[in-house]
């Protein structure tokens, strides 16, 4: 595929770009740019702004109201939307458990779910990883037992991401134990205000509340929210998770972070020359922009494999994995420099309504969270170990 656009997808572009001139609000943009914590509000601000546009989905069938764009239009509305400083749509519903249903769920499932998706009705959750099954995921022990119409569901789910905020969470949970572990997982949507459910927070390294343990108390699910068979639920989530690595790959959200890292490191600093001054530094930058435009290209040659009907392979696994090093290797770059502007650690100034000012620029408050927060990169959507594995059986034959 070839980067040559053509006049239709230049009009495309030109067209996104006049709306998110018009749509997106300036003090949500900065929010994004400088890494500030954004709250559910600015989220559901933008999603239904992207809704009532009809851009909620590019990527659903158009009878479940996708786009009908093609892949390359896809790539140019993420990357416009990416370098207006637009915020990421939360993956959870759109691009996880939506295409999940729309390919396995029931009639009445599509009928239900997904409007609300789009609308932003509903907040989704994830409910993969427990406490010692995260890579191994196939080794979980949360269990659901069939009782009349109902699964009764017990068990513990860790790292869930804006579990807080959530209405819905789709669940993997162990429905037998015969055979391989994979053989006895199923798939099941669960609302979050049902009896049993409890969810206590994980603050993180950067003082953040992004995670949460959710406990499962003999939690009734109807038999209707099973997604597909039980006891085939390795099969769905396997497909989720070719989506979910596609989409953390993210290649146009950091190139417009590695346009922020050179734009500091411009700056001079007090008393001697802008660190972008020091050739090592350039040299750092350079190596990381080259791998940007590599991981680009590849993501490209994906796009073009998908517009001949190809499903997310173990391809998927190879952006994963670099576009996530990509992505650690720029808050590495940002912090080193802001430089000693880094040091105050003032989670006050991430959030809105600090009263507080904050000590040396702006443009650093969010240096180091956002740096140790981004650690967690490698190890999401599978760890970075486990999908070389999986390139190594699957693309390689080792």
């Amino acid at each position: 595929m070839t980067l040559e656009l053509g006049p239709a997808d230049r009009a495309f572009r030109d067209d996104v770009r006049a709306w998110l001139a018009g749509a997106l609000p300036a003090w949500l943009s900065d929010k994004v740019e400088n890494g500030l914590e954004l709250a559910k509000d600015d989220y559901l601000l933008w999603q239904k702004a992207l809704h009532a546009r009809g851009w909620m989905a590019p990527n659903w069938p158009t009878e479940w109201g996708g786009t009908g764009w093609t892949p390359i239009q896809r790539y140019l509305f993420e990357e416009e939307t990416a370098l207006a400083g637009a915020p990421r749509v939360i993956p959870f519903g759109v691009s996880m458990v939506g295409p999940v249903i729309i390919a396995f769920g029931s009639d009445a499932q599509k009928r239900h779910y997904l409007p609300r998706i789009l609308s932003s009705a509903d907040w989704w959750c994830q409910g993969y990883s427990e406490p010692g099954s995260g890579s191994d995921l196939a080794s979980l022990r949360t269990r659901a037992f069939r009782d009349g119409d109902h699964y009764v569901v017990n068990g513990q789910k860790t790292w869930t991401t804006l579990a807080q905020h959530a209405d819905m969470i789709f669940c993997l949970v162990r429905t037998s134990t015969e055979g391989k572990p994979q053989e006895g997982i199923s798939f099941l949507l669960i609302d979050m205000k049902t009896p049993g459910i409890t969810v206590r927070p994980i603050i993180t390294m950067d003082g953040g509340h992004e995670v949460n343990d959710v406990f499962f108390e003999d939690v009734r699910v109807p038999v209707e929210n099973l997604v597909g068979k039980e006891n085939e639920g390795w099969t769905y989530a396997k497909f989720l998770l070719g989506h979910e690595r596609f989409s953390i790959t993210a290649v146009a959200r950091s190139k417009r972070q590695l346009e922020r890292v050179k734009r500091i490191a411009g700056i001079e600093q007090a008393g001697g020359q802008p660190v972008i001054a020091d050739r090592r530094f350039r040299d750092r930058v350079a190596e990381v922009e080259l791998d940007l435009m590599a991981l680009e290209f590849t993501e490209l040659r994906y796009l073009a494999a998908e517009a001949e009907g190809k499903a997310p392979g173990p391809e998927a696994s190879l952006l994963k994995i670099k576009g996530t090093e990509v992505q650690q290797a720029i808050t590495e770059l940002t912090l080193d420099a802001v430089g000693y502007h880094a040091l105050p650690y003032q989670p006050g100034q991430l959030r809105d309504g600090s009263n507080e000012p904050p000590i040396g620029p702006d443009y650093a408050v969010s240096a180091a969270p956002v740096y140790f927060n981004w650690r967690k990169a490698s190890i999401y959507g599978g760890s970075n170990e486990i999908q070389k594995n999986i390139i190594a059986k699957m693309v390689l034959g080792l």
